[in-house]
């Protein structure tokens, strides 16, 4: 049995997050949860907020236990970009690119992954 959760338009960069989710693939939740606690960085924060989510529909909605799941997959993927643009020397403009990200995790049983 795998559970999803999803987190949409998450203001950090998709490159930032990724180094983040790639520390807790494959880990058993509570591992993946205290990495991401000792975490300093802010795409910690983001992602440990999916994953209790994830944890949250494994028990409410299915009935699973999540000291029996892993991370079996934590994807980021790229969202839109907010395009802004700030005042430059001799009337230019120079363009800031605000980007978002989509993060998807999935959980599974341990017996099955």
């Amino acid at each position: 049995m795998e559970v999803k959760s999803t987190y949409k338009f998450a203001r950090i960069s998709a490159k930032k997050a990724r180094d983040v989710a790639r520390e807790v693939q494959g880990l058993p939740v509570s591992a993946a949860l205290d990495t991401l606690t000792y975490s300093p960085k802010k795409a910690a924060a983001l992602i440990g907020k999916t994953l209790k989510s994830a944890i949250a529909n494994a028990e409410n909605n299915f009935e699973l236990d999540a000291d029996d799941m892993i991370v079996k997959e934590a994807v980021i993927g790229e969202g839109p970009t907010f395009k802004r643009f700030k005042p430059r020397a001799r009337g230019s403009a120079g363009a800031i690119r605000k980007r978002t990200s989509h993060i998807f995790i999935t959980l599974a049983l341990k017996e099955e992954a």
